[in-house]
């Protein structure tokens, strides 16, 4: 039985990693100008993409545990062992947006949740950018899935983000930069894999099981934010230190605190103005 049961985890989580997904990816208009790679830039650092493809995009530890695997973030560059060289526009737009690769594949671990949320505008920006970084050669490290990993995948706790967005219902968000509760939705977008979509926070499914659990954003007695002020907020996001003296865990991306002024902001209206849950509530 236990045999069997390996088994069957093991095939069940290939499968997942196997499926392919037919996704024609709506027409992007990649920019040109200084401005719009700045913004760019801009987004790569502030939205994560360090965190898995490192400071080069050349390729990050994203994952090493016994139980949960190896997983290193591909090289982004156009340096040997890099997966962009011929890479369409289309492509770009496909593996971020909807977390499918050239080949039809799923993308394993990228939040692409978070970024199908990213304005045209945004992504276009986003695209141009990495189109210019510096070549670097990094050969490509084959993933190696750990037992806590497969039975994740196996039983859907852990999903693939081409499996868990509507690609066909995609539909980019317009929205003006500025301090606002709708702007701070936008940039929230970034928040969700750890917090969930309530923004509770609670047990991260995708992490380790050594993962703290993702502290409580809305404005709840149970969460920290309810007695804190924007400048509070800010300063904490900057610092990576909370009011109180302590300091963020590992897991929570510094990344984050290079967000501008206008970000921060407007991210501190929108977690005010949501409904109050209790940590956990996803």
């Amino acid at each position: 039985m236990i045999a069997l049961a390996i088994g069957t985890v093991y095939f069940v989580s290939n499968a997942r990693l196997q499926k392919t997904f037919h996704v024609e990816p709506r027409v992007v208009a990649i920019p040109t100008e200084a401005a719009a790679i700045e913004r760019g830039r801009h987004l790569a650092e502030t939205r994560g993409c360090n965190d898995c493809h490192g400071r080069d995009y050349a390729g990050g530890k994203v994952i090493d545990d016994p139980a949960m695997g190896l997983v290193r973030g591909p090289n982004l560059t156009g340096g040997r062992g890099g997966r962009v060289a011929q890479f369409t526009d289309a492509d770009w737009v496909r593996a971020i947006r909807h977390g499918v690769g050239p080949d039809g594949r799923g993308l394993f671990v990228m939040p692409s949740e978070e970024y199908s949320h990213f304005s045209d505008a945004d992504l276009g920006a986003l695209i141009a950018f990495m189109k210019t970084v510096a070549a670097v050669d990094q050969e490509r490290v084959p993933i190696q899935l750990g037992p806590v990993s497969r039975v994740l995948l196996a039983t859907g706790k852990m999903k693939l983000a081409a499996d868990a967005i509507d690609h066909a219902k995609l539909q980019p968000p317009v929205v003006a930069m500025g301090e606002t509760v709708e702007y701070g939705r936008y940039v929230a977008a970034s928040c969700i894999g750890c917090h969930g979509p309530t923004f509770a926070g609670g047990k991260i499914d995708i992490g380790p099981p050594s993962w703290p659990a993702a502290a409580n954003l809305t404005p709840h007695a149970d969460g920290r934010l309810a007695n804190w002020t924007q400048e509070e907020f800010v300063q904490t996001m900057r610092s990576a230190r909370r009011p109180d003296g302590t300091e963020f865990d590992p897991v929570m991306p510094r990344a984050f605190g290079q967000m501008n002024d206008t970000e921060l902001k407007a991210l501190w209206l929108f977690f005010r103005s949501l409904p109050a849950l209790p940590l956990g509530a996803r």
